[in-house]
């Protein structure tokens, strides 16, 4: 560490966040080391360490003998500043070596208003951002995550993308990397080389080609590229390196605790949810390993929490056997047990005891839409008498906290179906006096709303966003509408959610417009702290590009999207079956039940699905 770092550090709040030398940090040799790995996440050190993704390829990354993989965050802005004044570049945590020393810089980003942080962190390290003038192979710009999902706002940016899920992608992309830099490869040579492995994305080898109405017209591969780039997966998710020994954070974190992941993809289909669509197909981990994880993870971290995720945790077919076989150890150790994302329509008192025993949070449930009708078009699959049911479990056992969460702007949404979000909140409370079984503690609801933004590879994806005024005018009609005093009204505000749909959906264009903010200072937009809509609207204006463009106007079918590029397996006929099904208010139903055909078994050499498999083993009965 140098004079002026230890200087820097004696004048920022929360050093802790710069210093590395955590316990359970992978140190090597560099004279060992092929290959250095940049991993960096475009936001701070505590969201950043809270990111099971990151955990996890951390640990992948590092099982090469011949990688050495470090972490890499955004500071924060007291440090910011210190660092521009004294011109002190990012740096690794592992070794305290400025990023310029590194061979790969790789980006895990997230959420699309992390894009200007991105050039930010190059652009600190002395790394030119744009990938034209990067020349060598050294200093290789890749990124995954969900960036990878529409690739186009970033294309200018990034040399390389990865698409899909990186256990086996990343090491596989670092292994020719090796291979060419001990050849001595050019850049251009090596990326006609990684083109060739599935889930790699080169911008550089494609050309596109737009109409008069500034749609695309075609992609045009160079160099025998892929076209489309298909998604990479992980058939058996017990077979890959998981972290048990992750890295214990230096000060606290979002989420200061373990992270098991139950299984990938998802049964339900809601036509809004990105994730649930682009992280088919549904495979799940076998509860034993996820039992032998957690309790290894505990002992080797001391974490007092352990947290199941996945899209939908009560889907989780080994859901009790695994509690049960956590409990008594959990017990034993007064470690926590929590179950987020748990449905509302399959919530029972066994599973609500079970999360109960060690300690108890509030209880969330996402309805998304205030009535059934609305529901049915997004294909949420879940009744008002279920919500009401899981309520009544709930109060009766002891719950007087609980979390509503909905949207508004969803496609074919009326003033009703807002208003319905009220009534359901006054049925909660109705319920609530009914069934609780304490009545001076007093209840306690809270209804959440966010802005609905369509997003690619999705039903919705062809769909208009609300614009900030009406978003707004909608907010006021639920707001007026709720009369309960035990009810608190929250709402994402909606010029966020403006810029977040622009990069969503956006194109190859709007890499100019990420550069603008960004010389105009834009960084974490994440935060409202520095979030600054003016910069993004002046930047639009500048590079002579619309809201309307991008946001207000429905897409045809056969348009063709920035993100075709991108497979991720499920066929466009399906999505656009389901487009006009919610415009019919029809279910599709679950596909536990029975295979829809969505085409994303197909991404498995074997064909395997979990839903799939289920779906015959229940025909066969």
């Amino acid at each position: 560490m140098t004079d002026d770092l230890i200087t820097v550090l004696n004048k920022v709040q929360k050093p802790a966040r710069y210093v590395g030398g955590e316990y359970n940090q992978i140190i090597k040799d560099k004279k060992d080391i092929d290959v250095r790995v940049a991993f960096c996440f475009p936001d701070t050190y505590e969201i950043g360490m809270s990111n099971l993704g990151m955990s996890i390829l951390y640990k992948t990354m590092n099982s090469l003998p011949f990688i050495w993989c470090e972490r890499v965050f955004a500071p924060w802005g007291d440090m910011y500043r210190e660092m521009k004044e004294r011109q002190l570049p990012l740096y690794g945590l592992e070794s305290g070596d400025p990023l310029g020393n590194f061979d790969v810089i790789a980006f895990s980003v997230g959420y699309e208003m992390a894009y200007t942080t991105v050039l930010d962190m190059l652009d600190m390290s002395g790394i030119p951002y744009r990938r034209e003038e990067r020349n060598d192979l050294k200093n290789l710009v890749v990124a995954g995550g969900t960036i990878s999902l529409n690739p186009a706002p970033m294309a200018d940016f990034i040399d390389v993308f990865f698409v899909g899920e990186g256990e086996e992608l990343d090491n596989e992309f670092l292994a020719i990397y090796k291979d060419a830099k001990d050849k001595g490869l050019g850049k251009d040579e090596f990326l006609k080389k990684a083109s060739r492995i599935r889930g790699v994305y080169v911008p550089a080898l494609y050309d596109i080609e737009y109409n008069e109405d500034m749609t695309i017209k075609r992609f045009l591969p160079k160099e025998d590229a892929p076209f489309p780039v298909r998604k990479r997966v992980i058939e058996d998710l017990d077979s890959v390196p998981f972290p048990t020994d992750p890295i214990v954070p230096n000060t606290e974190v979002v989420h200061d605790r373990i992270s098991l992941e139950l299984f990938r993809g998802c049964f339900r289909g809601c036509r809004f949810c990105q994730a649930g669509f682009t992280y088919r197909p549904i495979r799940m981990k076998d509860s034993e390993t996820l039992r032998r994880q957690g309790i290894e993870a505990v002992n080797s971290t001391g974490h007092n929490e352990i947290t199941l995720l996945s899209l939908s945790t009560s889907d989780y077919c080994e859901l009790e056997n695994l509690c049960d076989g956590l409990l008594k150890f959990c017990e034993e150790r007064s470690v926590g047990l929590s179950l987020p994302s748990l449905r509302v329509d399959n919530f029972s008192i066994d599973l609500m005891e079970k999360v109960q025993k060690v300690r108890k949070s509030g209880l969330t449930f996402a309805v998304e839409g205030g009535s059934q009708r609305l529901r049915d078009a997004i294909n949420k699959n879940v009744t008002e008498e279920e919500v009401m049911n899981s309520c009544r479990i709930a109060f009766e056992g002891g719950w007087n906290t609980i979390k509503l969460y909905y949207m508004l702007g969803l496609p074919t949404e009326t003033d009703e179906d807002i208003r319905g979000i009220a009534e359901m909140s006054d049925k909660v409370q109705y319920t609530w006096r009914t069934y609780t079984r304490n009545r001076k503690r007093g209840l306690k609801v809270t209804v959440s709303t966010s802005c609905f933004i369509p997003k690619p590879h999705t039903p919705f994806q062809w769909e208009k966003q609300v614009g900030m005024d009406e978003y707004l005018r909608k907010v006021n009609i639920l707001r007026d509408s709720i009369k309960a005093k035990s009810v608190t009204y929250n709402w994402h505000d909606a010029e966020t959610s403006i810029v977040e749909g622009i990069l969503s959906r956006g194109d190859f264009r709007i890499g100019k417009v990420i550069e603008s903010v960004f010389k105009k200072g834009g960084r974490l937009e994440a935060w409202f702290e520095y979030f600054d809509l003016n910069r993004w609207l002046e930047a639009l204006d500048e590079n002579g590009l619309s809201l309307d463009f991008y946001l207000f106007r429905d897409r045809a079918y056969d348009e063709v999207l920035p993100w075709d590029i991108i497979d991720v397996g499920v066929l466009k006929g399906f999505l656009i079956n389901e487009n006009r099904k919610a415009h019919r208010n029809e279910l599709t139903g679950d596909c536990g039940e029975r295979c829809l055909g969505c085409g994303a078994f197909t991404l498995t050499e074997g064909g395997y699905c979990y839903g799939k498999e289920k779906a015959a083993l229940s025909k066969d009965r």
